[in-house]
């Protein structure tokens, strides 16, 4: 029995120490688990694929992130362990050079210590699957609170076993190194202060400039103590790369998704249609954001084509500054393949197959289009026939090189061939849509009518009175026309992006914690390294607040070198890889600096704690 509790009082006997392991290991499981949970719910996870919410195009942007980040919190969490039990064994050679002459054998001794690791970390990685299952569960109900429909489905058992067991297998591979290094210390080596305490021989480094005492102190720790230097550094630098990704980046891509969105909704657009035609177009952008299906709906028939009256009253009210007339309907499309010559070789090879799918389909007057896209290729021209320009859900599931290829347009009075031109991120009906020229698809169907019509109220003028006027004048022509404007959708639309990419800047908080957590351990190394030192100052005259000057410039350094390794690797990555086009302002700027600002502060505030705690110490303990 003796052999099975000794580890765990020896554990118990370092509190701070155990506690430190394990929450950092917590937090990197937490992290994880909520992430993929998370994504899962929301119904894209980590596939590409908008099946239920959200466009292909948003999946992609929010899968780049979900994929880079994943990586990033499993790198930190095996670089945390790892870096953990090297302090914890660094603080224990000394006690494996005493259990070394007492006769232990080496094996005895590994395999003590590998209790403790396995202690450990099956405590972390059960309380950090916990944690992980808890903040899923709470933050799905606040946004079923918000009226965001998130599936309610029950936690998927098979990710929470595949975490447990990667992070178990990768803490205890990262563990296992540091405890075998140190168990095959000669006793004579492990028994001296210089080796157990991993001190190196004295630097060439030199102070130029006339520092005072505690930097100069501060410096000397850093550079004898490189080996535990050079982990904390890769450590921090790691950290502050997610950090920097998920917060700069979450922050320029939540902001560039929004302008996508807002672009393609209309701002300050207002809709006239048929009753049951708008609550049909709310539908098709609500699907944004609600994994519904809708049901059929004859978007042609005759009640719903706009009458010549009403258009000519819309062009005469001075009011409106420009209106876009569209012809929606649904039809079947299919993928016709493509072909691409190589000059270089004269092989021309055949791409694409012959995918069939069902596509809202839009016609539109190219020069009038209120709406503006983010796009692959080029928007429809006035002058050019039978061109489209297809949404990014269709060209993902249906086409493989969409600008290459043509599609195939069924139904009206004969099927049609159109050349795909452009690639758009359009949020309506969940980007399964297709733009058509409007007389392209008149001429189609041979329906010479519109059935919706949007049009933009000149800024100058008083709102609220020109929508009542546009009403009374909609009204008067047929009281089943509505009138409504889309910044109520609109809001929902950008609300729930918002949502969405928050929860992806709240991971870094964990894998933060855990850095700080990190830097606790490195703090608590170098002062008992440098504890008779500090003791001797202490004698000497030196104040307590001495002691706290000479760690807080050792902590400044690691961060600030750290922070901005990490912080400079993390834009580059943003900007070059994770956000395509990107929307950067002066209070974007602005907002991603505070906000790195207050986590380098939270991170140092943090670190103080042991030498705070050191500090207060009265200096016979500290001598002992």
């Amino acid at each position: 029995m003796s052999e099975t509790f000794f580890p765990i009082n020896d554990l118990l006997r370092r509190k701070l120490q155990t506690s430190l392991i394990v929450v950092s290991l917590i937090l990197s499981v937490a992290s994880t688990l909520f992430l993929l949970l998370f994504c899962d719910r929301i119904g894209f996870g980590i596939s590409l694929m908008a099946e239920g919410m959200l466009t292909v195009g948003f999946s992609v942007a929010l899968s780049r992130f979900i994929i880079f980040i994943g990586i990033l919190i499993f790198v930190i969490g095996a670089l945390l362990i790892s870096f953990m039990v090297f302090v914890m064994m660094s603080q224990r050679v000394r006690d494996i050079g005493l259990m070394k002459a007492a006769g232990c054998p080496n094996d005895l001794i590994f395999g003590y210590f590998m209790n403790e690791l396995f202690i450990v970390i099956f405590l972390g990685c059960f309380l950090g699957v916990v944690l992980g299952i808890v903040a899923d569960f709470a933050f799905t109900n606040i946004l079923i609170s918000l009226n965001f429909q998130i599936s309610q489905k029950p936690t998927n058992l098979w990710i929470v076993l595949l975490i447990f067991a990667l992070y178990f297998i990768i803490a205890l591979i990262f563990g296992t190194k540091p405890i075998l290094d140190t168990t095959k210390i000669e006793p004579a080596k492990a028994l001296s202060p210089t080796y157990y305490l991993g001190i190196s021989k004295e630097s060439g480094f030199k102070i130029v400039s006339k520092s005072g005492l505690t930097i100069k102190i501060a410096m000397r720790s850093l550079f004898r103590r490189r080996l535990a230097t050079i982990r904390i550094f890769l450590c921090l630098t790691t950290v502050f790369i997610l950090v920097t990704v998920a917060v700069a980046g979450g922050i320029i891509a939540d902001q560039t998704t929004k302008s996508w969105v807002e672009k393609a909704i209309g701002k300050d657009v207002v809709v006239i249609a048929h009753q049951e035609i708008c609550s049909q177009y709310k539908l098709l952008l609500s699907k944004f954001y609600e994994a519904e299906k809708l049901s059929q709906f004859n978007y042609t028939d005759n009640k719903y084509l706009l009458s010549d009256e009403l258009l000519n009253q819309l062009n005469q009210t001075s009011e409106i500054m420009r209106i876009d007339m569209r012809l929606i309907l649904e039809a079947s499309i299919r993928e016709m393949p493509g072909y691409i010559f190589n000059s270089e070789t004269g092989v021309t090879t055949s791409i694409g197959d012959s995918h069939n799918g069902v596509s809202l389909i839009v016609g539109v007057e190219p020069e009038k289009v209120l709406n503006e896209w983010f796009l692959d290729g080029e928007f429809l021209k006035e002058n050019k026939s039978w061109e489209a320009v297809i949404g990014d859900s269709i060209a993902h599931k249906m086409f493989t090189l969409p600008l290459k290829q043509k599609l195939l347009l069924f139904g009206g009075q004969s099927n049609r061939y159109f050349d795909v031109v452009g690639v758009c991120v359009d949020p309506i009906n969940n980007g399964n849509v297709t733009y058509v020229p409007l007389k392209d698809l008149q001429n189609f169907t041979g329906i010479t009518k519109v059935n919706i019509v949007l049009v933009k109220i000149e800024a100058a003028n008083d709102r609220t009175e020109v929508l009542n006027k546009i009403k009374t004048n909609v009204k008067a022509v047929n009281p089943n026309y509505e009138v409504f404007e889309l910044n109520e959708i609109l809001a929902e639309n950008i609300s729930f992006l918002g949502y969405v990419w928050s929860t992806i800047m709240f991971l870094p908080a964990f894998s933060l914690a855990s850095a700080s957590l990190c830097l606790m351990c490195y703090i608590t190394l170098i002062l008992t390294e440098q504890r008779q030192e500090f003791g001797v100052l202490r004698a000497l005259g030196a104040k307590p607040k001495t002691v706290l000057k000479i760690v807080s410039w050792q902590s400044i350094v690691v961060l600030l070198s750290s922070y901005a390794l990490g912080i400079a690797f993390g834009v580059i990555i943003t900007l070059l890889i994770l956000v395509p086009e990107p929307l950067v302002t002066s209070f974007t700027i602005i907002e991603i600096a505070w906000w790195l600002l207050m986590a380098l502060v939270a991170t140092f505030i943090f670190s103080l704690y042991p030498a705070i705690k050191f500090s207060k110490k009265p200096l016979l303990e500290i001598m002992t």
